[in-house]
């Protein structure tokens, strides 16, 4: 299955796994739950789906890979207990907590999260002193004599034979306790998370019109050549850092992510393009509706690829606007829980209202910090979360010579009410940057697949389908319907190509 459909399964796996009954107890004990086995190919995003998991639902994370640790990390230290059987004394080995059960019991005293997700990766390239004890823990969620808390899910990944040498074939027995998920790469899947991660629009584009380069593994007498998600992910952070600082991106870079010297190679060539292209379109322009006939006529006379680059630099562009609006709605949303907060402590509490907010702000970093640490925070969680921070230090600015509680409260709803207008009027100004780019690829693409590409890309894409679900477009609704209706006559005429109508009459097939 694709990487989205294994986080869904993981994702219902746990909440199954977290459901009590009536008295706070378990209704899967933890030895009838079986551990999650995502097996798949290296750099496909195993483990950053777990990590989604775990900030989705809002528990705990802990990761290792087990390639690092030895039998005395993950079993413990032994040592000599003196024990009396039947009037007579013996000395009995036992064993000091696992460093890894340890740091779960830690991760819980640090930050309350009584639930989580232990996360051991490469479970099945363990050495062969520590396979024994891997095998039993799988079984029985035990190293040593101590067992994984109550609460907390173990998740376990590994890569198939043919991608690892070290990888070691487990038993029947030990496959009968997992839950095995196959995972294989998919652009399209990827694609979606892309989006919402931000990815360089060069590395869209590009895989886009070179899906075969998105995830490739083979062996050359030079050794592996390999072009993974993982790679694409982390050349495009690089890409943005480097055009952020003037550097330039060549072939060198592209091929320290990229470990295939042809497709290295092939998007160096295209990121040159595709920077040219960035140059010569006056994109800002075009989302303004103000684009000049020059540019239009060079977008009428583009072939395929460079139609396809302009069209992921406005998606670009047009995503990068509305994602403020989005990630600031949220930001505001959770201001006006701690301005309730607020008002509740006001009336009841008397407290100096300096005092009030001190105390709210206090928590909300607190609550930032421990969610840091415990892996229950995505990154667009705690940039959120560091953005309210500031806010509310604002807020504290804006009331610190007030003295009656109530009356701040009326300075802090004022500066929030004020925040709400701008954001509306800012969401209605990305409405028509939408707005005119369906216009400009109506004037210059026609009827032509390129519209409808938009209307898929935008739907795909996280921030601008969540935008326009709360916002509206109609021109995305008008062509959409267009889509919906290709849809169905392309499914129809695959349909009718799949039919043997030799020697049939209309009268046969009727």
């Amino acid at each position: 299955m694709d990487i989205k459909k294994a986080k869904e399964q993981i994702k219902n796996a746990i909440t199954a796994y977290f459901t009590k009954d009536e008295r706070g107890h378990y209704l899967v004990p933890l030895y009838k739950q079986r551990p999650i086995f995502l097996m798949g190919p290296p750099g496909i995003g195993k483990t950053a789906i777990i990590e989604q998991v775990a900030g989705e639902l809002g528990v705990g994370m802990l990761s290792y890979s087990m390639t690092h640790h030895t039998r005395q990390s993950a079993l413990g230290l032994p040592y000599i207990v003196h024990k009396n059987y039947g009037g007579q004394e013996y000395a009995v080995s036992e064993y000091t907590m696992s460093e890894i059960i340890a740091s779960i019991y830690d991760l819980m005293e640090e930050t309350g999260v009584k639930e989580g997700i232990l996360f051991l990766d490469e479970i099945n390239c363990v050495s062969e002193t520590l396979a024994p004890i891997m095998l039993q823990f799988l079984q029985y969620k035990v190293f040593g004599r101590h067992r994984v808390p109550d609460g907390w899910v173990v998740v376990t990944a590994g890569n198939p034979p043919e991608y690892n040498n070290s990888v070691r074939e487990f038993d029947v027995v030990t496959w009968d306790r997992l839950k095995r998920i196959d995972v294989e790469p998919d652009f399209d899947v990827w694609k979606e998370y892309a989006y919402k991660a931000g990815v360089h629009a060069a590395v869209l584009t590009y895989l886009e019109i070179r899906k075969t380069d998105f995830y490739q593994i083979a062996s050359t007498v030079d050794g592996k050549r390999f072009v993974t998600a993982r790679g694409w992910d982390d050349l495009s952070q690089m890409l943005q850092l480097y055009e952020l600082h003037g550097l330039t991106v060549d072939e060198d870079l592209i091929g320290q992510y990229l470990q295939d010297k042809k497709i290295a190679r092939s998007f160096a060539s295209y990121y040159d393009l595709f920077n040219k292209y960035r140059s010569d379109y006056q994109v800002d322009d075009i989302l303004a509706g103000v684009a000049d006939e020059e540019i239009k006529e060079r977008a009428r006379a583009a072939g395929f690829d460079e139609r396809l680059s302009l069209i992921g630099l406005l998606l670009d562009g047009v995503t990068g606007q509305i994602r403020e609006v989005i990630d600031g709605k949220k930001i505001l949303e959770q201001l006006m829980q701690v301005l309730k907060q607020f008002r509740v402590q006001a009336v009841k509490t008397g407290k100096a209202p300096g005092e009030i907010l001190e105390q709210l702000r206090d928590a909300q970093a607190d609550k930032l910090a421990k969610g840091r640490k415990a892996g229950s925070l995505s990154a667009d969680g705690q940039a959120q979360g560091e953005t309210l921070l500031g806010m509310l230090e604002e807020d504290l600015e804006r009331i610190a010579h007030s003295e009656d509680a109530m009356s701040a409260f009326g300075l802090l709803k004022m500066d929030f009410d004020s925040k709400v207008k701008a954001l509306r009027q800012s969401g209605e100004e990305k409405g028509q940057l939408l707005h005119n780019l369906f216009v400009f690829a109506e004037e210059v693409f026609g009827d032509g697949h390129e519209i409808l590409l938009i209307v898929t890309e935008l739907t795909s894409n996280y921030y601008t389908a969540k935008y326009i679900s709360e916002y509206g477009c109609e021109k995305y609704f008008a062509h959409n319907q267009e889509l919906l209706f290709y849809e169905r006559q392309k499914k129809i005429m695959q349909a009718l190509e799949q039919l043997d109508l030799d020697g049939q009459t209309e009268d046969e097939i009727v």
